[in-house]
């Protein structure tokens, strides 16, 4: 139990979630799955990130961290560092083994990553960060981890592929993103409407947000039966329909949901199940 934690709340668990997505882009451009450095610098690039967050709560928002999802943290600060600092050298080492396009690609969308963080957007006299512009916060998310687990991949093979498949395949990535974000906005429902930030669960309130991310699942599900058949790629559409079906069963579930890791361990474990899936399904093809 002790290693489970440990993966859920260093961010080890959804940063391997974030390789598998990788990995089943692969899979649907036609490929073996390979490990190249580029998995690696997702792997490392997602830690940092993470836990970025956490290190700008603990010096710019200290109350923050009296709150239960800080409750990991609080307890082991000095663990923090060690993850924080072998996250940021497992990334540095990755970057220099690493396609110079690959590297290339990377940098707008690190940017964007670092004004989502950061407040170094200055309008007039006060400074802001992209998160706090008004409902972009989840699309930024589920838009930053589609690019970068489907780019990244094409851009490593130096291959040109079909347009049509490839907007899907975003599209697709994107909408089941988009889902199993909502209930984390969800979770801060509370804290964001004292601070004022407008998010979609804040607009249309916690049964329209839920409403919204499963019909986000079955649009994707739609898309991916006209897709895959339509590109003899049929072998994937049980692990896809199976991810669909019980992601909107675990959004629904009001017994999981009580459960201390249903955010970090069930939700962000989707994406795992999901890269997962695709991966058995092209061993079994």
């Amino acid at each position: 139990m002790k290693l489970f934690n440990f993966l859920l709340h260093s961010h080890i668990f959804i940063s391997l979630g974030a390789v598998f997505l990788a990995v089943e882009t692969q899979v649907q451009l036609g490929m073996h799955p390979q490990w190249h450095p580029y998995l690696f610098i997702i792997f490392f690039a997602t830690l940092v990130d993470y836990n970025f967050h956490r290190l700008i709560t603990m010096f710019a928002n200290r109350e923050a961290l009296n709150a239960e999802k800080h409750r990991w943290l609080r307890e082991n600060r000095s663990l923090f560092f060690v993850i924080m600092g072998l996250s940021v050298l497992g990334f540095l080492v990755s970057i220099l083994e690493a396609k110079r396009d690959v590297l290339i690609a990377l940098t707008p969308i690190a940017f964007i990553t670092l004004f989502y963080t950061l407040p170094l957007i200055k309008i007039k006299n006060s400074y802001f960060r992209l998160r706090d512009i008004p409902y972009l916060k989840i699309f930024l998310i589920a838009s930053v981890w589609s690019m970068v687990t489907i780019f990244l991949p094409i851009i490593q093979t130096g291959l040109s592929y079909g347009k049509e498949h490839v907007a899907l395949m975003l599209t697709e990535r994107f909408l089941f993103i988009f889902a199993i974000a909502i209930p984390f906005d969800i979770r801060d429902l509370n804290t964001d409407r004292e601070l004022g930030l407008r998010t979609i669960p804040v607009l249309l309130g916690e049964k329209n947000a839920t409403r919204l991310a499963s019909f986000s699942l079955l649009l994707f599900s739609l898309i991916c039966l006209g897709h895959y058949g339509y590109y003899n790629l049929g072998f994937l559409l049980p692990a896809y329909i199976f991810s669909a079906i019980t992601t909107i069963l675990i959004l629904h579930s009001s017994k999981l949901r009580k459960l201390p890791f249903y955010y970090l361990g069930i939700l962000d474990g989707t994406l795992l199940m999901k890269g997962l899936l695709v991966y058995f399904c092209f061993l079994l093809k």
